[in-house]
């Protein structure tokens, strides 16, 4: 994108993000997805179970057939009226479709397991790597180590609760959003307040047209704006569906928007500080506490992927599909609230091993926006079935929802995947580990239970 760097390309690159955030994580995530959760869980797994409690999905030996009549689970008339739904014999009477239904779930949920590794890495690694900005004599060396030091408190930490936890970051991310928000609304006024112009969709058609493949392939760095939005599905046995709701929506995405807008009005005057637009675009009177913050806000920002893992764990566990182990709930009020111990210091040495072996964020990077857009994909796909199955909506009213994200997923999967020999091939590995172990589990369990 070097050659590219023009006012309008740079306007363009922004649209893409703000239509990008506000069509999946505001749309999709926030007004749809939340209200697709399963007795209080979240994430790909919790969309199969939902699914198996309405029809006759399921292959693993724990389906409850009474749980479709209790009325935590109904969203209209009563499962009965779609039972004769040519759909639902179909896909109930082919064997071969339910266990293809079984093994996108899994790959959904693995990919969901190598987010939690991949997060706190490429999190923690990125906001370090601003003290390279301001201090020159500090080596890559240098930076992964304090990286790693930051990772290993992380993931100590977890035993503490989500709640404990929470409370002690609840003032970093406050103060996080106010920073990032005084900084964007300042690069705005200072710079170019015509970056308002670039909320209008033309612009994306501007910036295709201008940079042709090239911005096709841009695309696997654009979406890692997006990146974690799968994390607040996931983390809905951490926190309550209206509380996500309301901090993304009067919180979080007003300010997200604020400061890339802030960040794309800087770098349509200053195009040489592409590589570190984050930083260099913050004031010089403030950058030291904003790099501060923002390393304490990456943590945050870890903390609720691996949170987001824990619960992928334990529905896995409930379907047979991982072995036992030991699952503490940590508080009296909130269920959903877990921390594995096995899972934590598993997750923190891959997670080491990843920094360590990269050493750079932009492979971390694209490891990252493949995992999370491929476990996008198939979330929309399940919510796709979830409107037929469970909220007994018309098939033409799901076929609109997945052909719409689909399109828009699989334009960025598209070029995500164009970087799996780049980095992104560390998810598909991690994926592939998984996803055999839990198959080999799922299908001894099944056998064991007909047996």
């Amino acid at each position: 994108m070097q050659k590219h760097q023009t006012e309008e390309v740079i306007f363009g690159a922004f649209s893409l993000i703000f239509w990008t955030f506000t069509l999946i994580p505001l749309i999709k995530y926030i007004c749809i997805m939340l209200s697709a959760d399963d007795n209080g869980e979240g994430g790909t797994f919790a969309l199969y179970s939902l699914l198996c409690r309405h029809a006759k999905f399921s292959l693993l030996p724990n389906q409850q057939a009474a749980d479709e009549e209790l009325s935590a689970y109904k969203f209209g008339p009563s499962t009965q009226a779609i039972s004769s739904s040519p759909l639902k014999r179909f896909l109930e009477k082919h064997r071969r479709l339910r266990t293809v239904l079984l093994l996108v779930v899994l790959f959904g949920a693995c990919m969901v397991i190598g987010d939690g590794v991949l997060t706190p890495a490429i999190s923690v690694l990125s906001a370090v790597s601003g003290l390279q900005v301001a201090e020159n004599k500090l080596t890559n060396g240098e930076i992964v180590l304090l990286a790693c030091v930051i990772l290993v408190g992380l993931f100590a930490l977890q035993h503490c609760g989500t709640h404990k936890v929470a409370f002690m970051f609840a003032p970093i991310v406050i103060i996080w959003l106010v920073s990032i928000l005084s900084i964007g609304l300042y690069n705005i006024i200072h710079w170019n307040p015509k970056i308002l112009r670039a909320l209008s969709p033309h612009y994306i058609i501007k910036f295709f047209s201008q940079t042709g493949k090239d911005g096709w392939i841009s695309l696997g760095g654009v979406l890692l704006s997006i990146t974690g939005t799968e994390a607040m599905f996931a983390d809905l046995g951490h926190f309550t569906a209206l509380s996500i709701r309301l901090a993304f929506a009067l919180a979080i995405y007003p300010c997200l928007v604020v400061q890339y807008m802030g960040q794309a009005a800087f770098l349509s005057k200053n195009p040489s500080s592409m590589s570190n637009s984050f930083y260099d675009s913050i004031p010089d009177r403030v950058f030291w506490p904003v790099c501060v913050i923002a390393t304490l806000a990456a943590v945050v920002g870890s903390q609720a992927v691996i949170t987001a893992t824990f619960s992928i764990v334990k529905q896995c566990h409930a379907l047979g599909c991982f072995p036992r182990v030991k699952v503490v709930h940590t508080s009296k009020h909130i269920y959903g609230q877990i921390y594995i111990p096995e899972i934590n210091w598993i997750l923190m040495v891959l997670t080491l091993a990843v920094t360590v072996g990269f050493r750079d964020t932009t492979f971390i990077g694209n490891a990252y926006g493949l995992a999370c857009m491929t476990v996008m994909f198939i979330t929309t796909f399940l919510m796709a079935l979830v409107i037929i199955f469970v909220w007994q909506k018309s098939v033409i009213l799901a076929a609109c929802f997945l052909l719409f994200f689909w399109f828009i997923e699989g334009v960025y999967l598209s070029a995500a995947l164009m970087k799996v020999p780049q980095g992104g091939w560390a998810p598909l590995v991690f994926s592939a580990v998984f996803l055999a172990y839990h198959v080999h589990l799922a299908l001894w369990n099944s056998q064991e239970v007909q047996l």
